[in-house]
């Protein structure tokens, strides 16, 4: 029988993942092509614009790295080590995010920072093989328009001023080229993350909304309509296509150039989304409404063994085993309960560096007190 998940966890990109993934027609419910946009459906485009998403993509090495070495499926634990030898603490996830893929929803995710939460969807494209990942890192300032479009109302002010100026040179051929250019409004907008992420297309895109629990209390509620129909109108264009404009060429977030009909974009296949949260804010029960949520557990002794070997070698791992026991221990205490991973990295890639510092007393060392300090430690480490 074959396995229901097209995400597995592995790491291992693959061609027929995505294949799986594309044969999965979505719930009626979640289907967005319209009269409209199957009129403009241009497929040998959309190929060519998958062509050029995976060459960028294969030029972001640091990403590729995030998904290469992110864990969810963990090495057999020692036969000696009986505890949770046929669990893996991240199958949970894993169905969470495949049920995501399967109904088209976004996926929110919860944890400790450092648990691997904003590394998921790295892995997610890396093993789909779905291009660049659209990042949009969250603050209090951020709003949907900046998510979905720039207009840069300023430089397209200043082209229509040079196009007077040279109209009163008489400059005619530098005229009509410079009224063809201001009056073409696509070359001053740029779609942010979120407006990409919509572009139709046969193939999903995965969007990372970071840090969401950061956004101002009305950013949720902004959200609800565009998960709901998949499509947002751009003003600017939209005043154009009533003139008979009816297609604009603008930028992308990767930097391409995408057509837009009648100012308006509209997915073909719904984004996939996964949004981070460390869990610091509630929302609205119609924004819960639309996603799946599942929380990101906290590594064990294992997974940190694997993100260890991932990171540092398993050399390392070897090496440094009473460190990795000792991050765990810490994290057992209600203290120390938001140790991020990170730190351990951090302290075994030192330790690794200069083995006259491994050689001192774990728990006497300095640098132990400075990078396993909670972060819910608001004072100095106590070194």
């Amino acid at each position: 029988m074959t396995d229901w998940k097209i995400f597995q966890g592995t790491h291992a990109s693959a061609t027929d993942k995505l294949a799986q993934l594309l044969s999965v027609e979505a719930p009626s419910w979640r289907q967005f092509v319209d009269a409209d946009q199957q009129s403009t459906w241009d497929a040998e485009a959309d190929g060519h614009y998958w062509q050029q998403l995976r060459e960028i993509a294969a030029q972001k090495t640091r990403d590729i790295r995030r998904g290469e070495r992110f864990r969810l499926r963990l090495p057999a634990p020692p036969a000696e080590d009986s505890s949770g030898a046929d669990t893996n603490p991240y199958d949970s996830v894993i169905e969470a995010v495949n049920a995501a893929l399967y109904l088209r929803r976004p996926l929110m995710i919860t944890g400790l920072p450092g648990s691997g939460k904003t590394s998921l969807a790295y892995a997610l494209a890396r093993e789909l093989n779905l291009g660049p990942v659209l990042l949009w890192p969250i603050t209090t300032r951020s709003s949907l328009k900046e998510g979905l479009y720039e207009y840069d109302a300023i430089a397209r002010l200043q082209d229509a001023q040079l196009s007077e100026q040279l109209s009163n040179l008489g400059q005619l051929d530098d005229i009509q080229q410079a009224a063809a250019d201001f009056k073409n409004i696509g070359q001053y907008i740029r779609l942010g993350p979120v407006g990409t992420a919509f572009i139709p297309s046969a193939t999903p895109r995965v969007l990372l909304i970071d840090e969401i629990d950061k956004s101002d209390i009305n950013l949720p509620n902004e959200l609800l309509n565009l998960f709901e129909e998949g499509e947002f109108e751009i003003a600017e264009l939209k005043r154009l296509s009533k003139a008979g404009a009816e297609r604009q060429t603008v930028e992308s977030d990767d930097g391409l150039q995408v057509p837009i009909y009648k100012g308006k974009l509209r997915c073909r296949e719904f984004p996939i989304i996964i949004m981070t949260s460390n869990g610091e804010r509630d929302f609205p029960p119609a924004f819960y409404r639309r996603c799946l949520r599942i929380r990101m557990p906290n590594p064990s002794e294992q997974a940190l063994k694997a993100i260890v070997a991932a990171h540092l070698g398993e050399t390392n791992v070897q090496q440094f085993n009473h460190v990795i026991r000792a991050f765990v221990s810490d994290q057992d205490s209600e203290e120390a309960a938001s140790l991020p991973t990170d730190q351990l990295l951090n302290l075994i890639y030192l330790f690794a560096q200069q083995p006259a510092l491994a050689s001192q007393d774990l728990d006497k060392s300095t640098l132990k007190k400075l990078l396993f300090n909670p972060l819910n430690n608001a004072g100095d480490a106590d070194a």
